[in-house]
């Protein structure tokens, strides 16, 4: 689990692209501290297991699936990206709750300065827009932010100084995709209303009559 507070900027070092995977290697330093193999390491947002590690770097594979579902098919060498350790049972949770499971990705459409803060509009799909609510939580490429704003088909967000200068997001323009992944709570009540919802709809006169009702 982490929080959507990033912990340092990490670099791209080398991509090795197979058929339907690839395998990252990520120079960082800070989430080195700490961390060894089989450890979960949030990548733009992504939770990736850590297969390698040494003094300037470790190396995740990624699936053929998250390759589908996320922005990181489109990293390349060079490219800055957002790391967060999985978070310590005695940590302090300053964002929300965030899997690292994205939900899909929405495409930043507008950038915007407002005094010291840069407003940033996301357009994405409908089954992600429709647990976005405003004042409500929402991690962008990893980073746990808080919707200001929502339409039909977009929502957005109003970034502090202090975030863009520890994320990438100072380097995103219009037209630059991005991993989402919804506030998990949201899903789970709509999960288990459903459920409730269609056990209650098999009770019938049949049901009723069976167990002497």
């Amino acid at each position: 689990m982490f929080t959507g507070i990033i912990e340092e900027v990490g670099r791209i070092k080398e991509i090795r692209r197979g058929a339907d995977f690839c395998v990252a290697a990520i120079e960082c330093a800070k989430v080195l501290e700490g961390t060894g193999i089989g450890d979960s390491i949030a990548v733009n947002g992504v939770c990736l297991t850590v297969t390698a590690v040494d003094r300037t770097c470790f190396r995740a594979d990624v699936m053929h699936e998250t390759m589908k579902r996320s922005a990181l098919a489109g990293l390349k060498p060079g490219d800055m990206v957002n790391l967060e350790r999985a978070m310590a049972a005695d940590g302090r949770f300053g964002g929300h709750i965030v899997t690292g499971h994205i939900d899909g990705t929405g495409t930043i459409t507008d950038v915007k300065k407002d005094g010291i803060a840069v407003w940033y509009t996301i357009k994405t799909e409908d089954r992600i827009m429709r647990y976005i609510i405003e004042k409500g939580s929402v991690a962008v490429d990893g980073i746990s932010l808080t919707v200001a704003d929502v339409r039909t088909d977009s929502f957005r967000i109003s970034v502090i100084p202090h975030t863009l200068s520890q994320t990438t997001l100072s380097s995103k323009r219009p037209g630059d995709p991005v991993n989402l992944e919804n506030d998990c709570v949201g899903k789970y009540i709509e999960h288990l209303i459903k459920c409730r919802d269609r056990k209650e709809n098999k009770i019938t006169a049949e049901f009723l009559t069976k167990y002497g009702y």
